[in-house]
């Protein structure tokens, strides 16, 4: 049983869970568009998100405590760069104007992490409500711009509501995460649940929730796919209710993170 906390613990901390996250929802874009599978570019956003994420969570450590690194974050350490060799292979492997259209969102993520405001005191991260939006833009950009853009699609208008309506869900998938964090985010760090409340947060969030609804109903023509949507609608309404500060250290991490693979299994099941 220690062992398979260890792993699980390993497998949400090294950020494999919020990739395949990342993943499955380029290939619910792939699905809903009827894309080829384009697999480079899949891997290539996978690892990128491990790489990206670990360098968000673990830099700053890293650099203040580099020499008394705890085994942990140094096994972490090693399989960011693993994945980073790896990230840099499959992007080998895409046609550079890919990954010239990736590189906004990569630069975003970048700034996410590294202090350039206020004197260089302040990164993206710690401005409450822009914190949130930057990694909606980030999420939404990666999984439905860039696989359309990948394959040579023009963006319809079906596709710029899919980039609404995931723009909108990876906000309502953040809320959770903000709500838990309401005790423990410095004062000067106004987000949504500090600035409005957490049962005003879930009122907010469930009005996105009924927006996203609506918008799927005007992107997908597909009957079957607006019905896997119709039960992640109750899924995700469900988790928003049940958010607290004092949620256990799972429910976010892993339950809310596993909405886009669940929704992605779901949509293979057809």
């Amino acid at each position: 049983m220690k062992f398979l906390k260890t792993a699980l613990d390993f497998y949400i901390n090294s950020s494999i869970h919020v990739a395949l996250a990342v993943y499955a929802l380029v290939r619910i874009t792939e699905l809903y568009f009827e894309l080829s599978y384009n697999e480079p570019l899949g891997l290539f956003v996978f690892f990128a998100t491990i790489t990206g994420y670990n360098f968000v969570k673990y830099a700053g450590v890293a650099k203040l405590h580099h020499r008394s690194l705890t085994t942990h974050l140094k096994i972490i350490q090693i399989f960011s760069l693993i994945c980073f060799l790896l990230m840099c292979y499959f992007a080998w492997l895409l046609p550079l104007k890919t990954l010239l259209f990736f590189v906004p969102f990569g630069l975003l993520t970048f700034l996410y992490a590294v202090p350039f405001l206020s004197g260089f005191q302040k990164n993206l991260r710690s401005i409450g409500y822009l914190k949130i939006i930057v990694v909606a833009i980030v999420w939404a950009g990666t999984t439905v711009l860039l696989p359309v853009y990948a394959n040579d699609t023009f963006f319809t208008a079906e596709v710029y509501l899919s980039v609404m309506q995931r723009f909108l869900l990876i906000i309502i998938l953040l809320l959770p995460f903000d709500i838990r964090d309401v005790q423990y985010d410095a004062i000067s760090l106004q987000t949504i649940p500090k600035k409005i409340g957490v049962e005003n947060t879930k009122k907010f969030g469930y009005v996105l929730l009924l927006l996203c609804l609506v918008l799927e109903f005007m992107i997908s023509p597909n009957t079957q796919f607006r019905s896997v949507f119709l039960g992640l609608f109750f899924l995700i309404l469900f988790l928003l209710m049940r958010a607290e500060t004092n949620q256990s250290k799972y429910y976010s991490s892993f339950w809310v993170e596993a909405v886009p693979v669940l929704w992605l299994f779901l949509l293979f099941l057809l």
